[in-house]
């Protein structure tokens, strides 16, 4: 039976507001109608990094003009969507209860489904939206708060290879800009100052290449920087530009080639149990560094892989994936009531154990 979904989504997990409206028709590629996002970097940049209680506050101000500006944008109306998908976690709690309250009022008002989303799983099945990818298929998931390997078996069900021990890429990149006076977020800041330097001034650890897991740590990579930066002021009385600049290359080299390795063997653990056809997806904010997709695409054709990454736009947070998961939920029948709770924590993978450590969005999943 041929039936054409058309849903709104709504995001809220960390420091981007955004509503999307998504539209599938069954066995057809989806279509993004719309795409809205409202960033704060400007709120918390005083304070180098996300202020959870202004982040809050900012989504509670800003949902209902993202809402109102993706119905514009995709011409539709309430009465034309099929359901309402939400970020139901995991993330800054204060951010995810604002966008959940939203979406329930919208719920209660319209009549319309209602529909939890994992942010992860968002970022996890964009591959899907954007190129149709088919199951099974191995997804790196690396952003601000989290990395992890998952094998994609469906969109309720993953399974975790391994993933950060403590300090996710993107937090450590974040960290990182703060130590060396670049502004936030970290990421795009750090990137663009390694264009410049010389990555093998400073040499850093490879964490956790001595283990044959695909377990990744970024925290003692982080310290290392400090450390060399503190050297380097008390050799030099401060940092030149070129300083800061071969500090940046060299600490992403260091990222670029842990992950690069870590994927490698990643990719061999899935061929074990693999289908025919071998794809690695890489989605999530870091994904948008062009150094670190290059890397992971050289490793993945060098392992007899398809590489897949989504445009940067929809690596970083936006609510076109969460509509996009919302479908994927709505058609195995998931609907979810107005106790709908908003979650800081929620693995993707319900069987494995918890991660170790704990970073900026709480204990890793």
């Amino acid at each position: 039976m041929v039936q054409t979904l058309t849903v709104l989504g709504l995001e809220s997990s960390c420091d981007d507001t955004a509503a999307a409206v998504v539209r599938q028709c069954t066995g057809a590629r989806a279509e993004i109608l719309s795409s809205v996002v409202h960033g704060q970097t400007e709120l918390h940049s005083a304070y180098g990094g996300v202020v959870p209680e202004i982040a809050a506050r900012a989504h509670a101000e800003k949902l209902d003009i993202c809402v109102k500006q993706a119905l514009t944008q995709a011409e539709v109306g309430l009465r034309d969507l099929d359901a309402i998908a939400v970020t139901a976690g995991p993330g800054l709690i204060g951010g995810v209860m604002s966008g959940v309250m939203c979406a329930k009022g919208l719920s209660a008002a319209t009549g319309l489904p209602l529909i939890g989303v994992n942010h992860l799983a968002g970022h996890a099945l964009t591959p899907r939206l954007t190129d149709g990818i088919a199951f099974p298929y191995l997804m790196l998931l690396v952003s601000g708060g989290h990395c992890q390997y998952l094998i994609a078996h469906g969109p309720e069900h993953f399974t975790r290879l391994g993933g950060t021990i403590d300090d996710a890429p993107g937090e450590a990149f974040d960290k990182t800009a703060r130590l060396l006076g670049l502004p936030q977020p970290g990421g795009p800041s750090v990137e663009a100052e390694a264009c410049t330097g010389d990555p093998k001034r400073f040499r850093f650890p490879r964490p956790l290449l001595d283990r044959p897991e695909c377990d990744l740590s970024f925290s003692g990579l982080k310290t290392a920087l400090m450390r060399m930066r503190d050297q380097i002021v008390a050799e030099k009385g401060g940092l030149t530009r070129q300083d800061r600049a071969d500090l940046c290359a060299g600490f992403q080299q260091a990222i670029v080639d842990t992950l690069a390795e870590k994927t490698r063997r990643a990719i061999a653990l899935y061929l074990e149990a693999s289908p025919s056809e071998t794809v690695i997806a890489v989605a999530g904010g870091v994904a948008a560094n062009t150094a670190i997709r290059a890397a992971l695409e050289t490793v993945s054709a060098e392992m007899g892989a398809r590489f897949t990454a989504p445009p940067m736009a929809l690596c970083t947070d936006n609510a076109a994936m969460i509509a996009y998961a919302g479908i994927e939920r709505f058609r195995t029948g998931v609907r979810d009531g107005l106790d709908l709770m908003a979650r800081p924590r929620w693995p993707l993978d319900q069987t494995s154990p918890s991660m170790l450590g704990g970073g900026k969005k709480g204990a890793k999943a």
